[in-house]
């Protein structure tokens, strides 16, 4: 099936993922610890969002590079068996899957080792627009893809009547406001962490964070912060945000479920409220599992839970 059938492009970072269940401790030199399970699943921004809207029953696609390896068939095959169209997934015969091993450690946050692989090669060439929306994550990462070659690929796709998306990375050594200039004019929602955002603009406030993204175009910014929440600001105003109750196991992957979630309401043409419901109900759903998708809700689950639980949203301005 071609690409252009979807109504998401998910464009980016793909990556095989090496997963422990939570351990009591990292080991010491020589020492070994066990898991009660290691996991080899799909990872990277554009994978784990095609994914995750496929699970609300959208039509997904990648575009993205893995390696002509053994590990970039098995990304290709899980991508393909959870719904997603994989027809712009390029196998690079020069270079390695990207791979990252999550080590996952009872009461403290991840720690990741990871090489970037066939990821280093994405660049705007790869991205044909298509479909209704195009998602862009880890943006800033993948050196290749400039900022000034993304607006052409991101004002190509508003031209063709798509809504844009863009989520970040924000790696050491870049001036990143240097590229963020030229997409953020043709970016209808950019959605970066708290901590990134602060890397970004050197501001600590949401609301100041979220100020500038608009002033340099962006048209809605969401402040993401986990556990706390997070902020968005558009022309209807400054919205604070909750978040739903859940059961923390794994935090791995869920800003990339709160990014489809809201895009989900993007393509139902919800209000914005409902849009950050939805949003926040996909990414408290990830953290219940080890894992980047394995716990996200299925529609019908998150409609479900939905209905059940409260949002807190306040709108400031």
């Amino acid at each position: 099936m071609p690409a252009s059938d979807c109504d998401v492009l998910c464009a980016g970072i793909i990556v095989a993922d090496h997963v422990c269940t939570p351990i009591d401790h990292l080991p010491g030199p020589g020492e070994l610890v066990t898991a009660d399970r290691l996991l080899l699943t799909l990872g990277g921004c554009a994978a784990n969002t095609a994914v995750d809207l496929a699970k609300m029953g959208v039509r997904s696609a990648v575009a993205g590079r893995v390696g002509a390896d053994l590990f970039g068939r098995i990304v290709a095959d899980m991508l393909r068996e959870a719904g997603v169209n994989t027809a712009g997934l390029v196998s690079d015969p020069d270079m390695d899957t990207s791979q990252t091993l999550i080590v996952n450690v009872a009461g403290q946050d991840r720690r990741y080792i990871h090489s970037f692989g066939a990821n280093a090669g994405f660049q705007a060439s790869d991205i044909v627009p298509t479909g209704r929306i195009l998602y862009v994550g880890g943006f800033l990462l993948m050196r290749r893809l400039t900022g000034r070659d993304l607006a052409a690929v991101f004002a190509e796709a508003r031209s063709r009547g798509m809504q844009t998306f863009l989520d970040v990375v924000t790696p050491p050594g870049l001036n990143y406001l240097a590229e963020l200039r030229h997409v953020l004019p043709h970016t209808d929602v950019f959605k970066p962490n708290s901590d990134e955002a602060r890397l970004i603009t050197g501001e600590r406030d949401p609301v100041v964070q979220a100020r500038i993204f608009r002033d340099l175009g962006a048209k809605t910014v969401i402040i993401s912060q986990g556990g706390e929440g997070s902020w968005l600001m558009n022309d209807e105003g400054t919205f604070r945000v909750g978040v739903y109750p859940t059961e923390y196991v794994d935090g791995s992957g869920g800003g990339d479920a709160f990014d489809a979630g809201f895009i989900f309401g993007m393509l139902h043409q919800m209000s914005t409220a409902d849009c950050l419901r939805y949003a926040s109900a996909l990414g408290a759903s990830c953290v219940r599992a080890i894992g980047t998708t394995p716990g996200v809700f299925t529609r019908p689950e998150c409609e479900a839970f939905i209905q059940a639980h409260h949002l807190p949203i306040e709108k400031l301005a």
